[in-house]
């Protein structure tokens, strides 16, 4: 067999035209086929049909370039792929190294990449072929394995890529090729009119069958790597033990690497300390500003057991972090919140400047042991004034800001009875019902009340650590729920907090936005629209909920919501939302309310009607829909809510 050498690739002129690393992959990708055939057909068939695939593949996958590079000449003729310079580029890197690999190997010299079996891709325990052909294709193979690597080239391009000669010369002196012209005269050997059968599947190395490799010499190498293997983790086991071993970081995982910055940041001796007093001199009314409180404070074992478990939680530790909270471990020593006994549990909470970290285990061990994750960051003084520390039987204890005198539990449903006083002992209340327990009928919604010397407010437990704050108002400039106008004006919404637990909620603001006559009430017979927006600690995630309240009735009706609009909320105070109603009559109506600066409302659909103003009430039939659409005051369009 010829053989022919591989010159040295010439240096490009800095004024030719690039291929960025997008458009090389781009090309790659569309035809990773072709590409992978053209590689297969110009390696040695004495690799066997086995390495020729695999290598056809890892040559064709790392032809991208590393960055901009020069773009080849393209034929001026050329049309479809070969106009593009990225599928050109690829094509002469496939090229190149498909060349290379099927060079001798030489003592005096390193051996190139291409030259050696591929790392990737890899098949274990089995060989890959393509399917086999006729006897045309068997013939064809044969007389190819008997061309050289630039000749066998000259062929392909020739008959896979129907490229002229002096296309052909061009990108083989490209690709380094020594003589294109004796490449071009030796290709000639083998008959033009087999050029059809390099697409056959003979040549297809991504349509492959699969067969076994030896299973007694593979049987014998496995059991050879499982006694190397065993061998080597019990060498790598007893050298990568710390010195008092993994015990006193209880549930935590293995330590993953040892390094000064990582072990700083689970000391215990490197816990930040807040005085107890820093919260009345301070600037910031946060969580920052928390002293450290709990009956063990000093217990270093279980501070660095919760510093453990937060770096690196084993697999028993139950995990749980709010929508958007990242889980991963402390990037500097955080600061101590609380570290004590609670109900039957040990708990620790920790705060690193942005999430909130909540640690426990049993009395009795660390097995069953919990870790949970909350974001807080730019927390507020309302919104930083308590956190979860315990959940039992159906009840929340919560850890309460210095700065809090005073703590109540109040039914949210009957806004004219009374708080019920929480006893603080250490910042931390007595147990009061939480909502988030609840199932079957609404009869009551449980909330924490909380007193400072700037006045009270309202927070719900939705199933998190955090608390979401309740307030009313027109959005933009929301007030807190502390007379007993604002609890009442929560009353028949506060069930529908329900369908926000464990979203990641902030707070939640209900905007009554405008009161309509119901259809033959008289003026006795209003109804309330209110607009309920919750907001998120990650920013996304919002929800809406468009809430209609008729007289004397419970509970709201929830008709309209959804989620990550700004419809309700402080950049659009704005909303419009329906609902089909029935009188006492009887008689069915269609009923709309938009906010404030509302001038029209029109609906299509199953009902057509429109009004000044915004409100809208019309006859309509049971079951019709419609769809909603008004105009404010300065001309801009609005749609309905949902």
């Amino acid at each position: 067999m010829q053989s022919q050498d591989v010159a040295p690739r010439p240096a490009p002129s800095s004024s030719d035209p690039v291929v960025d690393v997008e458009q090389a992959e781009a090309a790659l990708v569309e035809h990773y086929p072709r590409l992978v055939r053209l590689a297969y057909l110009v390696l040695p068939p004495s690799l066997g049909r086995n390495r020729r695939v695999v290598t056809a593949h890892a040559l064709t996958q790392r032809a991208l370039p590393r960055g901009r590079t020069p773009a080849p000449v393209i034929p001026a003729q050329s049309t479809g792929r070969d106009g593009d310079p990225g599928y050109a580029f690829v094509r002469l890197q496939v090229l190149r190294t498909a060349l290379e690999a099927g060079l001798p190997l030489r003592r005096a010299a390193f051996p190139k990449r291409s030259q050696l079996p591929p790392l990737l891709p890899q098949v274990w325990g089995l060989r890959l072929f393509p399917r086999s052909g006729g006897a045309d294709e068997l013939a064809l193979d044969q007389r190819l394995s008997a061309l050289s690597g630039p000749a066998r080239a000259a062929y392909v391009l020739r008959g896979l890529e129907e490229l002229s000669d002096d296309d052909v010369h061009s990108i083989l002196d490209s690709a380094g090729c020594a003589d294109p012209d004796a490449a071009l005269s030796e290709a000639d050997d083998v008959s033009a009119t087999q050029y059809p059968l390099l697409d056959s599947p003979e040549f297809d190395p991504c349509s492959l069958q699969a067969r076994p490799t030896d299973l007694m010499r593979r049987r014998q190498h496995t059991k050879a790597a499982l006694a190397a293997a065993a061998a080597l983790a019990v060498c790598g086991t007893l050298l990568g033990l710390p010195g008092d071993g993994w015990a006193p970081d209880g549930a935590a995982a293995p330590v993953y690497a040892q390094n000064p910055a990582a072990e700083a940041a689970l000391d215990p001796a490197g816990l930040a300390r807040v005085a107890p007093t820093a919260w009345e001199t301070s600037a910031r009314t946060d969580f920052s500003v928390w002293p450290a409180r709990g009956d063990l404070t000093g217990d270093k074992a279980l501070l660095r057991r919760a510093l453990a478990v937060w770096a690196r939680p084993g697999e028993s530790v139950q995990v749980s972090a709010t929508p958007g909270t990242q889980s991963g471990g402390p990037s500097g020593p955080p600061q101590l919140l609380y570290a004590g006994t609670v109900d039957s549990a040990r708990v620790v909470i920790l705060y690193d400047g942005l999430r909130i970290a909540r640690y426990a285990e049993p009395k009795d061990g660390t097995k069953g042991a919990a870790l949970d994750f909350a974001r807080v960051d730019d927390a507020g003084r309302s919104e930083a004034s308590a956190l979860v520390l315990d959940r039992a039987d159906g009840n929340v204890r919560y850890l309460t800001a210095p700065w809090v005198t005073t703590a109540a539990e109040r039914n949210l449903l009957k806004p004219d009875a009374g708080a019920t006083g929480l006893k603080l002992t250490g910042g931390v209340t007595a147990p009061l019902a939480g909502p988030a327990t609840q199932t079957g009928a609404c009869t009551s919604w449980n909330v924490l009340q909380l007193t400072d010397s700037t006045g009270t407010h309202v927070a719900t437990d939705l199933g998190e650590l955090i608390p979401a704050r309740l307030t009313t108002g027109r959005p933009g400039s929301p007030h807190e729920v502390s007379g007993a106008q604002a609890l009442r004006a929560w009353a028949p919404y506060a069930c529908s907090l329900g369908s926000l637990r464990s979203a990641g909620v902030r707070n939640v603001n209900a905007w009554a936005y405008a009161r309509q006559p119901l259809p033959g009430a008289g003026e006795a017979g209003s109804a309330e629209w209110v607009c309920t927006r919750a907001e998120t600690w990650r920013g996304g995630g919002t929800r809406v909920l468009a809430q209609f309240h008729t007289p004397g009735g419970a509970y709201g009706a929830i008709v309209a919501k959804a989620e990550n609009v700004p419809a309700c909320g402080a950049k659009d105070p704005h909303v419009l939302a329906g609902v089909l109603w029935k009188s006492e009559t009887g008689s069915w109506y269609l009923l709309a309310a938009g906010s404030r600066a509302t001038s029209s409302i029109s609906t299509t659909g199953g009902v057509r009607a429109s009004a000044r103003g915004g409100l809208l009430a019309v006859r309509a039939e049971q079951g019709a829909r419609a769809e909603l659409k008004g105009v404010l005051d300065d001309g801009r369009p609005i749609g309905g809510l949902g």
